[in-house]
């Protein structure tokens, strides 16, 4: 578009209502890619993998994920828009980006056992055990806890905000507190991570942009605490 003169007529980027979205296609993929890979990982670790079609599947859909999940951070960050704090951003922004880098190394490795695993003729390979343990720590204890982190950050800007329902604070404090202290190397334990996206992204979705008011208009700062 132009006006008059000819001279192009520039329009604010705004955030489409259904970029929400993205927070549910992460948790389903995510979701979907766990399950796949439990079901498909043996308890023994010195077991031979079972079912490598749905181990491939899997690694297909990480990335996948990965993508929504930015798009997911890119919801939450827009949300608060003026509110947002220089500190909280910076830590929100970097765990969420320190966990997807570790969950696409974590799946680097299972691809990468996977590939080598088809070229072995036993099924009790050293490598393949090692490849699988080296996964399990860097998606189950490291990735997991920059998620507990990512979700601490959130919440404690929507506490300070008010820019989510005080039971959502809750139930963040709560499910991260418990993937930051609880170790574990079971992948169902990380299935917590993708089905709080899910709620979050739900409750976007449903609730739609906050309004601008006296206290959440730019420049005014963020609302007093009562």
């Amino acid at each position: 578009m132009s006006d008059r003169r000819g001279a192009p007529r520039l329009r604010p980027l705004t955030t489409p209502r259904a970029a929400a979205v993205a927070g549910i296609v992460f948790a389903v993929l995510f979701g979907t890619s766990l399950v796949l890979l439990r079901v498909s990982l043996p308890d023994n670790p010195f077991a031979p993998w079972r079912g490598q079609s749905r181990i491939t599947t899997a690694l297909v859909l990480a990335p996948l994920a990965g993508i929504a999940f930015l798009w997911f951070v890119g919801v939450v960050r827009d949300r608060l828009g003026d509110l947002e704090d220089r500190f909280f951003a910076t830590v929100v922004l970097g765990s969420g980006l320190l966990f997807l880098a570790l969950f696409f190394a974590s799946s680097a490795t299972a691809g990468a056992v996977l590939a080598y695993s088809r070229h072995i003729d036993t099924d009790t390979d050293p490598v393949v055990s090692f490849g699988r343990e080296v996964m399990l720590q860097i998606g189950n204890v490291y990735a997991v806890r920059m998620a507990a982190v990512f979700m601490i950050s959130l919440a404690t800007i929507w506490w300070r905000t008010g820019v989510m329902p005080r039971v959502m604070v809750a139930v963040t404090y709560l499910v991260a507190l418990a993937l930051l202290l609880v170790v574990s190397l079971s992948l169902w334990a990380t299935l917590a991570f993708p089905t709080w996206v899910l709620l979050i992204s739900t409750y976007i979705l449903v609730v739609g942009p906050i309004e601008a008011g006296p206290e959440t208009s730019p420049g005014t700062g963020p609302p007093e605490r009562r």
